[in-house]
């Protein structure tokens, strides 16, 4: 069921998003060559606390899940590039990093992911990372009264299929409230004026993910990390939006910290 958001609700979300971005961009400027992923978990574990949020993934067990996160953050590297449960690994030069972190407060949800590489990038994962960034920003611009979800799912793959990248649309974008993952669901490909019409209230996380050279994916023994199927590094990025009456709002912004 999709369900719309007043605007005093709207508000109310803004609590969650801002510590999820705030978060984020702590967890950035921290992960560097020779950082472990457990060690991010229990960072972003202890920052959870603190705050006296609620991790939305630690208990998750969906039916594509072999068993309950059982972590706060996923941490996906290189060719990992979806729900990359975190282990024991030491981030080595070059790695390309894709954080995605979701939490409640007060009983509403935010959801955000970023990608970054450590230390010295390739060029081909610095331009894949910025057309996952520049296809957020057009699925946001598209996200506004009068308008339909695959508006939004055509600016997504208009910015992804310019640069080359064939998409996979198993895995996209959602509803956000009360729970982490509800409807609509939303594709990163699709057709322009199709699909359910853009209302006043509601809330969504979009989130444009690529592989370098496919589009499809297999699941690692963990039961949890995709990757792509011949190895091409993967980037993503998501933010939580609402659509108001003013035009999309970005719960989860993370521009006044200097991070995209």
């Amino acid at each position: 069921m999709i369900e719309l958001r007043t605007p005093a609700e709207i508000d109310e979300m803004r609590a969650a998003g801002r510590f999820v971005a705030e978060t984020l961009a702590t967890l950035r400027d921290e992960t560097k060559v020779g950082t472990n992923l457990l060690s991010i978990d229990r960072r972003a574990h202890d920052m959870i606390r603190k705050a006296g949020a609620e991790s939305c993934y630690i208990d998750y067990h969906p039916s594509f899940g072999a068993s309950p996160f059982g972590k706060v953050i996923c941490t996906s590297i290189n060719d990992a590039v979806l729900h990359g449960l975190p282990h024991d690994y030491t981030l080595r030069d070059g790695d390309l990093v894709s954080l995605d972190f979701a939490v409640s407060v007060d009983g509403w949800v935010a959801d955000s992911a970023l990608s970054f590489v450590v230390g010295t990038p390739r060029e081909e994962d610095l331009r894949l990372i910025d057309t996952t960034e520049r296809a957020l920003e057009a699925a946001i611009d598209a996200a506004v009264v009068g308008k339909r979800i695959g508006d939004i799912s055509a600016a997504i793959a208009a910015v992804s299929h310019g640069e080359g990248y064939s998409i996979n649309t198993d895995f996209g974008g959602h509803g956000v409230g009360r729970i982490m993952h509800g409807d609509p669901h939303v594709p990163n490909d699709g057709r322009a004026g199709r699909g359910f019409p853009l209302r006043e209230g509601l809330v969504f996380a979009l989130e444009p993910w690529l592989l370098e050279t496919t589009d499809e994916l297999v699941t690692d023994p963990d039961g949890w990390t995709l990757r792509s199927v011949d190895g091409s590094r993967g980037a993503h990025s998501e933010h939580t939006v609402a659509v108001t009456a003013d035009g999309p709002v970005i719960l989860t912004d993370r521009s006044f910290l200097g991070v995209r």
